[in-house]
């Protein structure tokens, strides 16, 4: 298989690995490079030819016999299955005879804000006004901590959300992933453990595995991270933090009740460990009651705090918080130091004016008001023409966490050969296991792209059901 057929992946890509090796080996069979009952390699062999562990090539066999590209004898292998002529897709066609909808383009995948809804006019005039009163001195550096006007007006802030905190224990970063960074660093040593929720942000499971610490992952329930598995795993392990989302966690939108909250900090202080909130959107819920950040209750300085302001406000901007425990300070601010001096003044300055002008609250109450829009429509739609898809709802947020009776990166893939991206829940897990759940982000999408896409779900699912899994131009 090396020799004739290579296989390309790509580590760095964000599609799971077993998903390439799939897609790699379908189009081989689709366009007739691999034949009819060709035998392909033993999973040993393609995983060492390739690089990755046996799992990957297990999960991809696993993903092309559901398919019904393969098929696999007992004791003999995995082969090649014949197609039927009706059932063979044509590659070579004039670009004339390509349906308009091949080239349809919806990502479901995106979890970023909607840049309609970004305040440029408003922002624009903030700056202004921030470089006329300050000059020049908006380019130097700022002092590590932050500029301390903005760090005034987080305080502030972070009282409305009910946390009081002192001055000298918030520290202005460039974005959440920085935040996760700094923390690793002040914290961490190689070989220290690590909970994660699962599904998690693999994102900040990056960070924690770059500073050689030992991840592990905890189921999380519709109220939380699982207490019980929790606190099993803190008897057996010295565990040093454990990362959550308490609000619209992602990718599952759950929200932690307050009673998961209140024991979560029991455990903090029986086995002592930290943990890290990373609060990155809980101003967009759209019904019940607001609830707290688990900083709010936290006596005892097990908290640390992470507020972004990418996903609520201008990803671009870079800029978010941390509400450190006052031992963690030096060392905060050391890190800090060394990953980037400061963060930018200009940036610092005019968010600050922004907050000052009670522009932020505003452009919250415009956010929830927009988004609300959308998510009123796709739980409608989903409900009422797409009961296949079984799903939780949110109350708030710019997402939704899915599942149906078909493998989600199997799934993924025939929707994205009709131009449909969604997130299969495997690029959740630490171990790209297997799920029937996956993610779509409903954020920068309208009304239209939505509906098309949910009858493009219900198109392909009925299509597979029907065992009709490839489609005909």
């Amino acid at each position: 298989m090396k020799k004739h057929y290579p296989i390309s992946i790509d580590k760095n890509s964000p599609d799971p690995l077993y998903v390439q090796v799939f897609e790699e080996i379908k189009k081989m069979i689709l366009n007739g490079t691999l034949k009819e009952d060709e035998k392909l390699p033993s999973i040993r062999d393609l995983s060492k030819s390739i690089g990755v562990n046996n799992i990957t090539v297990v999960n991809a066999y696993k993903l092309l016999e559901q398919e019904g590209l393969v098929y696999t004898k007992i004791g003999s292998g995995t082969f090649v299955k014949g197609l039927n002529k009706k059932d063979e897709k044509i590659i070579n066609i004039k670009n004339d005879e390509i349906r308009k909808d091949e080239f349809i383009k919806i990502n479901l995948s995106n979890s970023m804000p909607n840049p309609l809804y970004f305040p440029v006019e408003e922002f624009k005039e903030v700056i202004n006004e921030i470089l006329d009163r300050d000059g020049g001195s908006v380019f130097t550096y700022q002092e590590p901590k932050g500029y301390l006007p903005l760090r005034e007006s987080l305080l502030n802030y972070s009282l409305e959300n009910g946390i009081e905190v002192n001055l000298n224990d918030i520290h202005i970063i460039s974005g959440a992933q920085q935040g996760i960074d700094i923390i690793s660093k002040t914290l961490l040593k190689f070989g220290d453990n690590v909970v994660v929720e699962c599904p998690t942000y693999t994102g900040a499971v990056a960070v924690f595995r770059s500073r050689g610490a030992n991840i592990i992952d905890v189921p999380i329930e519709k109220d939380g991270i699982n207490l019980n598995i929790l606190e099993d795993v803190v008897k057996k392990n010295k565990v040093k933090l454990i990362y959550i989302m308490t609000n619209f966690q992602n990718p599952t939108g759950y929200t932690y009740s307050e009673d998961t909250k209140i024991d979560l900090l029991y455990l903090a202080n029986k086995y002592d460990f930290y943990i890290i909130e990373d609060d990155y959107m809980s101003e967009l819920r759209f019904y019940g009651d607001n609830t707290l950040p688990i900083k709010s209750i936290d006596k005892n300085n097990r908290v640390i705090y992470l507020k972004s302001f990418s996903k609520i406000f201008m990803p671009g901007i870079r800029l978010g918080y941390i509400i450190s425990p006052a031992n963690m300070n030096m060392d905060i601010q050391s890190a800090k130091y060394s990953t980037d001096i400061s963060t930018s003044g200009l940036m610092q300055r005019a968010f600050d004016l922004y907050l000052r002008k009670r522009l932020w609250h505003n452009h919250i109450r415009y956010l929830v008001e927009r988004y609300k829009e959308k998510y009123d429509f796709i739980v409608e739609y989903l409900t009422n023409n797409a009961s296949f898809i079984e799903f939780v709802k949110p109350n708030g947020g710019i997402h939704l966490w899915c599942s149906t009776n078909v493998d989600s990166a199997l799934f993924a893939s025939m929707l994205k050969d009709e131009g449909i991206l969604i997130a299969p829940g495997t690029a959740f897990y630490l171990d790209e296991e297997s799920t029937n759940y996956f993610r779509i982000s409903f954020g920068t999408v309208d009304r239209d792209e939505l509906k098309l896409a949910v009858d493009k779900m219900k198109e392909v699912y009925e299509r597979y059901q029907r065992g009709e899994l490839f489609k005909f131009i």
